[in-house]
């Protein structure tokens, strides 16, 4: 049972759903924003008909939500998937790991469910989640990374996200090397080099030990262990780059970092804090701040979405 998230504060009722390959974290926030009956479920295999078998489960925990907590009437229907989603239009794009090409996903969740619905991507909905409640709520030009098995990203300008049909915030797989190949099929991707994922395998594949995840690169590059050493160097350096770049592009006040591997600390936030400012020349540096939502995020932001769609 997942640990209860903050609270999104007083208005209407809504449900809330953050979709995952894996699991479906799903509650129901009352009027003072409290999550009711919050829980992990894993995500069913979907068939040939991905998006209705989908809809179908989320109107299944819907229905039992609501039976849990008669009392809690909910307005209006918050829900977010991997993958690629064009928010404005409802649709979810492409989701390899789910199986869906253009579908027409915040349709079929109103008729199903027949509720208001409000539909985005599990990252950017984290970001709004960071912006309005957690790290990122200081400042309105905020770019949000999660790196963990990969690295999401996403973009708000002026306290608004920056989509681009769905397409921005891919910073995952912007290139910043000539190699190594990523799964996505390009070379050189930031997540190919940075991500969690990456920085456990990498080590794996060269010395034949399987760490303990990332973390545990970490802490053996720390006690001197040489490979460890260059494989988080090298880590770092892209993530340098990366930040550099989005500096140079974005100039943003902030940058929020979340997921698996922000979980280092000091070890990651003052390196990058230190390099990020030796590349920089009349650039705006921008604060680095860890995210402070953690798993709940994607959740949060859906129902910070469906209230606005209420």
């Amino acid at each position: 049972m997942p640990s209860t998230p903050r609270g999104i504060g007083e208005g209407a009722p809504v449900l809330a759903f953050d979709v995952g390959g894996t699991d479906i974290k799903s509650a129901l926030f009352d009027a003072d924003g409290a999550a009711r009956g919050l829980r992990r479920t894993p995500t069913p295999a979907l068939g040939g008909e991905p998006a209705t078998a989908l809809i179908d489960e989320l109107a299944r925990l819907s229905d039992e939500l609501r039976a849990q907590h008669p009392q809690v009437v909910p307005a209006a229907l918050g829900f977010v998937v991997p993958g690629i989603v064009d928010a404005d239009a409802g649709v979810g794009v492409f989701a390899s790991n789910m199986g869906w090409r253009d579908a027409p996903l915040r349709d079929l969740a109103a008729t199903r469910l027949e509720l208001p619905v409000a539909f985005d991507h599990d990252v950017r909905s984290a970001s709004w989640a960071e912006h309005r409640l957690g790290g990122a709520r200081a400042h309105d030009d905020v770019i949000v990374l999660i790196i963990g098995t990969g690295i999401a990203g996403a973009i708000l300008v002026g306290g608004e996200p920056y989509t681009a049909g769905g397409y921005a915030g891919e910073i995952g797989h912007s290139p910043i090397a000539d190699g190594p190949e990523c799964a996505c099929g390009a070379r050189g991707c930031l997540e190919a080099i940075a991500s969690a994922g990456a920085i456990a395998r990498r080590y794996a594949a060269e010395t034949g030990t399987a760490p303990d995840g990332a973390r545990d690169v970490i802490a053996r590059a720390a006690a001197g262990d040489q490979v460890a050493e260059r494989i988080w160097d090298e880590a770092l350096e892209a993530l340098t780059m990366s930040l550099a770049q989005q500096t140079a592009m974005f100039a943003p006040q902030a940058i929020v970092i979340g997921g698996g591997l922000s979980r280092a600390g000091g070890a990651m936030f003052d390196e990058l804090r230190t390099r990020l400012a030796s590349r920089l020349s009349f650039h705006r540096m921008p604060r680095l701040l860890p995210a402070e939502l953690g798993d709940d995020a994607g959740l949060l932001g859906a129902a910070l979405r469906a209230r606005e769609s209420a």
